[in-house]
């Protein structure tokens, strides 16, 4: 899926729309700081539907997060 997003034309436009919503920093802070274990069993439908958010909301939520913790291995472990 990840692939898929960042191929996409829109995907960008999708990504500065959400950084422009005033509560899109409480609610990334939320999901990580409280769901974070959870996040890669999340669906973006699921993410939305209970936080009550934008589906493309949910999606950049988790497509950073999981990003992040993928950079995050990456550095613990010297991969490139």
């Amino acid at each position: 899926m990840t692939q898929e997003l960042e191929k996409n034309p829109l995907w960008l436009i999708l990504v500065e729309t959400v950084h422009a919503l005033p509560m899109y920093p409480s609610h990334k802070a939320y999901v990580r700081d409280n769901l974070a274990p959870k996040v890669e069993e999340l669906s973006p439908e699921e993410l939305s539907f209970n936080l009550d958010i934008p589906l493309g909301e949910a999606y950049v939520i988790l497509y950073e997060l999981k990003k992040h913790d993928a950079g995050t291995e990456e550095e613990r472990y010297g991969e490139s």
